[in-house]
C-alpha cells in the first residue's frame, strides 16, 4: 500500500498524505456483519471523562469481525477487501464454503480469490489459521490468541506482526511486535502473515479538521489552564510550571515515572524489549 500526496492548492494540503484505496473493493459491507455504534465520547459507564480529547466525529458502524476464526477445516474464499472505520488495519469477507460469511482482519499481499482455511494442522500459507505447535519457527503471524480459544489479542493492527522465535516444553516463544519475547502455550492458534496497510503510521493529518472527522478533540497544555484544572495552570501570561519536575493533570510525575504493576505478567516475558 502507498500513501497519496497532493499538490499544494492550500497550505495544509502541502504535507497532508492519504492512505490508497484502490486496491479495495467498491461494495457497501455486508449489513448483517455490522452494528450500530454509539460514540461513549470517551465516558464510561458512569458517565465521567475517563480518556480526554475524545468526542465528535463521524458517525460508524461497527464491523463484526471473526478474530477466533473457528470454522474448522472448512476452506473460505477471499470474496472482498474492504476499509474498516473503527481500526487500522484493512478487512476480508469470506464466504466460506457451508455457505456462511465473516469478516477477518486481512494480511498484506491477501487478494480477492484467495483460500482461506483454518484447521489445527492447516498447510503453511498466506491467511490459513492453525496451532502455534505446528507453525515452523521464525514465521511470521499474526492475530494471536495468548489464551487457548480466547480469539486472537495479539499482533492486530496495521504493519504488525508477530515471529515465532522457538518451540520449547509446553511453551511457544513468540517476538512481539514491541520487541518482547513472550511465552504462549503451544495450543493457542493464529495466523500465518503480517497484517496489511503498514503504511498506515506515516499518514500526515494535515489538518485540524481532519482529527475533528476522527473522533479527536484538542489538546491543550496545561500551563495554559487554571490551578483548579492542572498542576501546571495560572500565573500571568506564559510563566513557568513552577515546580521541580512535570506534573500529570492528577499529580502525578509525567516524565519517566513507572505507572504498571508487571507482576502478574512478568512469569511470561523471556526478554524484554531492549
Amino acid at each position: 500500500m502507498t500513501l497519496k500526496t497532493y499538490k499544494p492548492t492550500t497550505p495544509s494540503r502541502r504535507l497532508m498524505s492519504v492512505a490508497d484505496f484502490s486496491e479495495l473493493t467498491k461494495v457497501k459491507p455486508l449489513k448483517k456483519l455490522t452494528i450500530a455504534k454509539k460514540s461513549q465520547a470517551g465516558r464510561g459507564n458512569t458517565g465521567k471523562i475517563t480518556v480526554r480529547h475524545r468526542g465528535g466525529g463521524h458517525a460508524r458502524r461497527l464491523r463484526i469481525i471473526d478474530f477466533k476464526q473457528d470454522k474448522w477445516g472448512i476452506s473460505g474464499k477471499v470474496a472482498t477487501l474492504e476499509y474498516d472505520p473503527n481500526r487500522s488495519a484493512r478487512i476480508a469477507l469470506i464466504h466460506y464454503t457451508d455457505g456462511e460469511k465473516r469478516y477477518i482482519l486481512a494480511p498484506n499481499k491477501l487478494q480477492v480469490g484467495f483460500l482461506i482455511l483454518s484447521a489445527e494442522k492447516a498447510p503453511i500459507q498466506l491467511g490459513n489459521r492453525l496451532k502455534l505447535i505446528y507453525i515452523p519457527e521464525g514465521t511470521a503471524i499474526y492475530n494471536i490468541e495468548l489464551t487457548p480459544g480466547k480469539g486472537g489479542q495479539i499482533a492486530r493492527a496495521a504493519g504488525t506482526s508477530g515471529r515465532l522465535v522457538s518451540l520449547e516444553g509446553k511453551y511457544a516463544q513468540i517476538k512481539m511486535p514491541s520487541g518482547k519475547i513472550h511465552l504462549v502455550s503451544k495450543d493457542c492458534f493464529a495466523t500465518i502473515g503480517e497484517i496489511g496497510n503498514a503504511e498506515h503510521n506515516n499518514i500526515k493529518i494535515g489538518k485540524a479538521g481532519r482529527s475533528r472527522w476522527l473522533g479527536r478533540r484538542p489538546q491543550v497544555l496545561g500551563k495554559s489552564m487554571n490551578p483548579v484544572d492542572h498542576p501546571h495552570g495560572g500565573g500571568e501570561g506564559h510563566n513557568p510550571i513552577g515546580l521541580k519536575h512535570p506534573k500529570t493533570p492528577w499529580g502525578k510525575p509525567a516524565l519517566g515515572y513507572k505507572t504498571r504493576r508487571n507482576k502478574r505478567t512478568q512469569k511470561w516475558l523471556v526478554l524484554k524489549k531492549k
